[in-house]
């Protein structure tokens, strides 16, 4: 087989029959007689397999035996058209090599269905099914597609830090990050702990957002975005809520709160058109199997124009709707997903974006609107998701982001360095942060946000 190069499914299926080509995979079925056997052969490159036809005689039973579901093997022959349906070429194989078997005894994945909950307690081996195959095929392109607007903008990409010393959210649900003896802690007079002590000399954690430092960013190259792993040590066992996930977060200078809420509903349209321009096989497999109105809600999102409203109106219209949520709504209150998906969902059935929140229940650096109540940050809400991005104007008054952060017990000298940009040439700029799994439960169709991440890290949860 070694003078002839691999060709990947996804090629294999659009070259025309009567070549002489080499496949590798792994397998997903044989079928067949005492005088054929069909093998389903598939190497990650596309949701759909490229159909092996083996005619007995040619192969010894002894290699026909270790052809089992999951074994890995190489094929050589030549490219034909397929009698059968499904497929409108199949390779008629003339030489077969096994690169690794898979005991059929023991390999977890067999033809039968399996469970989302059984397929997360084997998540090595997950990305071998056809739906996380389809996920994570996803994820590359939605990945791909996120560098892409932002680079065709003229936007920077800005490596923030994993390891910090400010908390961007003042929430204080953090990892500590330490090279300290646990066991022999050293201490303070007080009895505290001495971080001086500690590698970097003081207490670090690992970042929960790249935010604040993107702000830094701004303030020099003017529109820059982060796209990069954040960590919540967030006791939430559910189905939208992650210890670490990644983040996408632009920042822009010379942006107010109607430039930020253009830029977020461009870009996730842009992200969804992009999706269904792209993964359409993917795309058509998951809303077949998991969602049937996938495709229909993904085109639905790309070709309507976002609501938008002040929070003090949905609270209104949450208020005289007439249903029971779990969660009571009054102004001032944080809305719920249930709060959020009401309003999407039932009243106005597209996606809104909810400006002017109550300052008590916002981030310490948005910008205060002339009411001294409400400040002037925007949440995007979709379907099926709740939230799906959250951002803001940032505050670029010196004494107001001062008095701000006094106010909630925040450290001045802990945020001296961003203070700064305040104190030196301040100017109007804003920012938001996508997650990018939620992007993903909304792309894919997935319920669980455990099921659009290769390696979930959740509470009592970190193999691998």
């Amino acid at each position: 087989m070694k003078d002839l190069t691999r060709t990947k499914v996804k090629d294999l299926l659009r070259l025309e029959a009567g070549q002489e080509v080499l496949a590798k995979g792994w397998v997903r079925t044989k079928r067949g007689n005492k005088s054929v056997a069909f093998i389903a052969l598939n190497d990650g490159s596309t949701i759909n397999n490229i159909q092996i036809v083996a005619d007995v005689e040619n192969f010894s039973d002894e290699l026909l035996k270790k052809i089992t579901t999951g074994a890995c093997i190489g094929v050589r022959g030549e490219l034909v058209q397929s009698l059968g349906s499904g497929q409108a070429v199949e390779i008629q194989a003339r030489e077969i090599e096994i690169f690794g078997e898979a005991d059929p005894n023991s390999y977890p994945l067999q033809k039968k269905g399996h469970s989302m909950e059984y397929l997360r307690s084997i998540a090595h081996l997950r990305p071998r099914t056809n739906t996380f195959g389809a996920v994570l095929r996803i994820r590359h392109a939605m990945a791909f597609a996120i560098h892409k607007y932002f680079n065709d903008k003229g936007f920077v990409y800005l490596h923030t830090p994993l390891i910090t010393a400010s908390d961007c959210e003042g929430a204080g649900e953090m990892f500590q990050v330490t090279t300290l003896d646990m066991d022999n802690l050293p201490r303070t007079e007080e009895g505290r702990i001495d971080y001086s002590q500690d590698f970097f000399g003081k207490q670090t954690s690992l970042t929960v957002s790249g935010q604040l430092e993107g702000e830094l960013g701004a303030m020099a190259l003017g529109e820059i975005y982060t796209f990069g792993p954040t960590f919540r040590a967030e006791n939430s066992n559910t189905p939208r809520h992650l210890a670490e996930f990644w983040m996408i977060e632009p920042e822009m200078a010379f942006y107010e709160i109607e430039d930020n809420m253009n830029l977020a509903e461009d870009f996730i349209k842009s992200l969804v058109r992009y999706a269904l321009e792209n993964c359409k096989d993917d795309l058509r497999f998951l809303n077949d199997m998991f969602d049937k109105e996938l495709i229909e809600r993904l085109e639905s999102v790309v070709d309507t124009k976002f609501v938008r409203l002040t929070y003090t109106e949905g609270i209104k219209i949450l208020e005289e709707s007439g249903e029971k949520f779990e969660f009571p709504v009054s102004w001032g209150v944080d809305l719920q997903s249930e709060h959020e998906r009401y309003l999407v969902e039932k009243h106005f059935r597209k996606p809104v974006i909810m400006t002017d929140y109550p300052k008590d229940i916002k981030a310490f650096y948005m910008k205060q609107n002339e009411d001294g109540k409400t400040v002037r940050g925007m949440d995007v809400l979709f379907p099926k998701i709740g939230e799906i991005i959250g951002g803001s104007e940032r505050e670029s008054s010196l004494a107001k982001l001062e008095a701000r952060i006094d106010e909630i017990g925040m450290s001045r000298d802990t945020l001296g360095w961003y203070l700064d940009t305040r104190r030196f040439g301040s100017a109007p700029h804003s920012g938001f942060g996508l997650g990018f799994e939620r992007l993903l439960l909304f792309v894919t169709g997935m319920s669980n946000i455990r099921d659009v991440i290769p390696f979930p890290r959740t509470p009592k949860n970190a193999e691998y």
